[in-house]
């Protein structure tokens, strides 16, 4: 699955062991959010090691020194509704100050085709990094319309971060948008089964995150 310049496979055993309980139909609601955190925090920390930082001047107890930190408004959150929701806390986690802006897609399920229904992003961030998240990336169709929305509301440096992907969704978006680094925590996925679905996958991830069916 990962032979685009552009995809970054996770292979960590600490990730690796939590999608495992992330998968498991057993696995409840407030242990599957709070994994879904864990593991966002752990990919934003290294997909994350180009943010830009800015000198400062800070006055230890012993002298002042130049520090470097992260400048305000460089980061923005867009989760892709609703289960790119679960992911949000675990970048902020890293990024508190980072603006969340939200874009709503709905898959038809005949066509696969998406649909946007809303769309509203900060817009005095769009020289900093902007970072989509949605757990699942299965035909890509609903990333790669995301990403033209963002592009086309300015912004230029944009990754995505995926919990689980299909070879089709990592193959659409890499190819669609070959200037967007895209994370995947796990890279175990078969190609979607005939109903457009991740397998083994984990489920629907905004049902199990909020408790819907």
């Amino acid at each position: 699955m990962n032979g685009y310049p552009n995809v970054f496979i996770f292979d960590h055993p600490l990730i690796r062991h939590k999608v495992s309980i992330l998968r498991d139909e057993k696995t409840g609601m407030k242990e599957f959010r709070e994994l879904i955190e864990e593991i966002t925090t752990l990919m934003t920390y290294e997909s994350m090691r180009d943010v830009e930082t800015v000198p400062v001047q800070v006055k230890t107890p012993l002298e002042v020194t130049t520090q470097y930190r992260v400048p305000e408004q460089s980061v923005v959150i867009v989760p892709i509704l609703r289960a790119g929701l679960g992911m949000v806390n675990g970048i902020h986690t890293l990024f508190p100050t980072a603006k969340v802006g939200h874009i709503g897609m709905y898959r038809d399920e005949e066509t696969l085709l998406p649909h946007e229904y809303y769309c509203k992003l900060p817009k005095d961030c769009v020289d900093g990094t902007c970072i989509v998240v949605d757990p699942a990336l299965a035909t890509g169709g609903s990333a790669a319309a995301a990403i033209n929305f963002i592009k086309e509301r300015g912004f230029k440096k944009i990754k995505l971060l995926s919990l689980i992907a299909a070879p089709e969704g990592v193959k659409r978006v890499a190819t669609a948008h070959p200037d967007v680094q895209i994370y995947v925590a796990h890279s175990a996925d078969a190609p979607l089964n005939e109903h457009g679905y991740i397998v083994p996958g984990l489920g629907d991830a905004g049902d199990r995150i909020f408790g819907t069916k």
